[in-house]
């Protein structure tokens, strides 16, 4: 069959590829064509399906539904351990950024200090490309481009710079906190040209990160209530 053997292997294989990801459902392959990425391979268990759904929710994409090749459905399913309802898988290559080029882009970036969960990584990709944001710099273990994170992103790694580091480095970029005590957001004045720091999911940012910000603000809520998502944190700040 088609999927035994070399391509499935592939396929398999771009789960910890560090110069290919997996675009998993429609959306995520959607926004990859629409942002220029480099589809390798790309599949489909239902092309009439498939070229529904183009024209009701991406018209300008019907054209590339034709180089999407069926597949049959077992073998489809064998690709992903979380096959999409949405009938397309692809291969596609990761968009490099370094620090250099990123911190010298115009605008806000978002920095998120060692976050826990992919699929918050994600969230907060899909808004900062919604926001226009200068990038997504993703300190710790996290690969924002593991298929997870992307598909949690709907495939925005390919419309917003997203950087993978140990540390952040040196930078003449004021360095905004966001804590649960500091200045109300309301009441804040961010430059725009600040990297906003948003803490762990469970501890917050750490003390190094803290001691070098310049200003520490903070999210007003109802008293009684603790914090909020991080995607939703982010999504405050950068839209206030």
């Amino acid at each position: 069959m088609w999927y035994s053997g070399r391509v499935q292997r592939r396929f398999h294989y771009a789960r910890s590829d560090r110069d290919h990801t997996l675009l998993e459902g429609f959306h995520a392959w959607k926004h990859a064509v629409r942002f220029g990425a480099g589809i390798k391979w790309a599949v489909t268990d239902d092309a009439a399906a498939l070229t529904s759904l183009a024209h009701q929710l991406a018209p300008d994409l019907t054209e590339h539904v034709g180089s999407v090749e069926e597949v049959p459905a077992d073998g489809f399913r064998s690709l992903t351990p979380t096959p999409p309802d949405s009938h397309v898988i692809a291969l596609a290559e990761r968009r490099a950024h370094s620090w250099d080029t990123l911190s010298a882009r115009e605008g806000r970036a978002v920095v998120l200090d060692h976050p826990r969960s992919p699929h918050n990584v994600g969230a907060v990709i899909r808004v900062a490309a919604a926001c226009g944001i200068a990038g997504v710099v993703v300190l710790g273990e996290v690969d924002p481009w593991h298929p997870s994170v992307v598909r949690g992103a709907a495939g925005l790694q390919f419309a917003v710079p997203v950087l993978q580091l140990d540390t952040l480095p040196a930078t003449d970029r004021p360095l905004i906190a966001l804590h649960e005590v500091g200045t109300p957001l309301p009441e804040a004045t961010i430059p725009e040209n600040a990297l906003l720091i948003f803490g762990n999911e469970r501890r917050g940012i750490s003390n190094e990160l803290r001691s070098r910000a310049a200003q520490t603000i903070s999210i007003p809520m109802q008293e009684g209530v603790s914090s909020l998502n991080l995607a939703t944190s982010v999504a405050v700040v950068v839209y206030s």
